[in-house]
């Protein structure tokens, strides 16, 4: 339907952390699908997981209940640590939706979100997405949502009431550029639900399932939400996506009140489930730490060593931006995001040029020391090669088009 324009590279095969195209070009995979692919792509872990349930029982809907499912539910509650229930669905967004459904059966109807973040494309979801442009197209949208800053604990304080259903939050915002909030927002948005009544929802879309080094970011804050919705990663290149209402959320939707044809269906269950066991057997959390920081130094050096275009770097784990060069500055040579993810798709890299001055990375939680090596080493030849390409157009050029959830 045209939604998504003409892409760029057509994929045949990938294995780990490397694709091929049609073609037979070869490319490291810096993206994972949008931070899907957690352990890249053809792991046997998931593909022995997927074929061992489909031969057994493919689909029961929710009419009847499957072991892989209930195995995945005890699983994540035990990841927590906490008294939680789970609705299994098949996307971010429609884990979102059902995140929006129970903060409804609060009896209340106002709900709070930031500017720049991103739930989802469903119609609810999109009504607490803080990205004009998408919403703009498609209203009347849900009523009852103010946005406020991102990581501004005084707005956030002045838009809370006991009116307030739910608040939902990024614990970093991702399609708005990889953005962390400053220290102690998570636990100002905790204490602020914790006195109006109103529930704080977290979406670990893109941020849970090991990429930040911990099973889920707002662990290492010490922060515990009422809702945790989750998805991406999740199923390792499946689609999954799961609600969970943590102790008395848990229990707000009750028989009838919320469903799902194929959420939880057994076979992308048994894919989860191989997930999560080769990211704990692999030790991929403790992985994901060091070479995102080893991803994360390289490219800092070479913006310290005065690579043309790149000025810096931020995120954690491997979920990180590089920040690009403006040319506000007279000696800054500059590059836009597309011309830069052009370029590095050109040297046999794939990243996404997520805002006009920032790339988005990605990876699987599989790359290597020498993966990330790699790249670095690459860096200042992309680097050249997309100030080259904006001074050839004459200055910086219109963003490419935002690949997106």
């Amino acid at each position: 339907m045209g939604t998504y324009g003409r892409p760029a590279v057509a994929l045949a095969r990938g294995a780990g952390s490397r694709v091929w195209d049609v073609d037979g070009k070869e490319y490291l995979d810096l993206l994972a699908g949008i931070a899907v692919s957690a352990l890249g792509h053809a792991h046997p872990a998931v593909r022995d997981a997927v074929t061992a349930q489909l031969s057994q029982l493919g689909h029961t809907s929710n009419l009847y209940v499957n072991e892989p499912q209930v195995l995945l539910a005890e699983r994540l509650v035990g990841l927590l640590g906490v008294d939680a229930r789970i609705f299994f669905a098949n996307s971010g967004a429609e884990a979102n939706e059902c995140a929006i459904k129970i903060t409804r059966k609060t009896g209340r109807t106002e709900l709070i979100a930031t500017e720049g973040s991103f739930h989802g494309r469903t119609l609810g979801a999109l009504s607490i997405t803080g990205q004009p442009g998408k919403r703009a197209p498609f209203e009347p949208l849900l009523p009852g949502v103010t946005f406020v800053p991102y990581g501004d604990v005084s707005a956030l304080k002045a838009a809370i009431s006991e009116r307030t259903a739910g608040v939902f939050l990024e614990p970093t915002l991702g399609e708005a550029g990889i953005i962390p909030p400053p220290p102690g927002y998570l636990a100002a948005a905790r204490a602020l639900c914790d006195e109006t009544g109103a529930l704080l929802v977290l979406d670990e879309v893109q941020s849970g399932i090991g990429r930040t080094g911990a099973w889920f970011a707002h662990q290492t804050e010490g922060v515990l939400p009422d809702v945790l919705t989750l998805a991406k990663g999740l199923g390792g290149g499946l689609p999954i996506g799961a609600c969970v209402g943590i102790g008395a959320a848990g229990r707000l939707l009750g028989p009838g009140e919320h469903g799902s044809t194929f959420g939880g269906g057994p076979v992308v269950c048994a894919a989860a489930l191989a997930v999560l066991d080769t990211i704990e057997s692999e030790g991929l959390l403790a992985s994901a730490t060091r070479v995102g920081e080893r991803l994360a130094d390289g490219i800092r050096a070479a913006a310290a060593s005065g690579v043309p275009g790149i000025a810096g770097v931020r995120g954690v784990g491997l979920w990180l931006a590089i920040e690009l060069s403006t040319g506000s500055e007279a000696a800054e040579a500059p590059v836009t995001a597309a011309a830069f993810e052009t370029a590095a798709r050109a040297a046999g890299f794939l990243v996404n040029g997520i805002a006009p001055a920032t790339v988005r990375l990605a990876p699987p939680l599989v790359l290597t020391d020498a993966d990330a090596d790699a790249f670095v080493a690459a860096l200042p030849g992309i680097a050249a090669a997309a100030v080259a390409a904006g001074a050839e157009a004459g200055g910086p050029a219109t963003p490419g088009r935002r690949v997106s959830s």
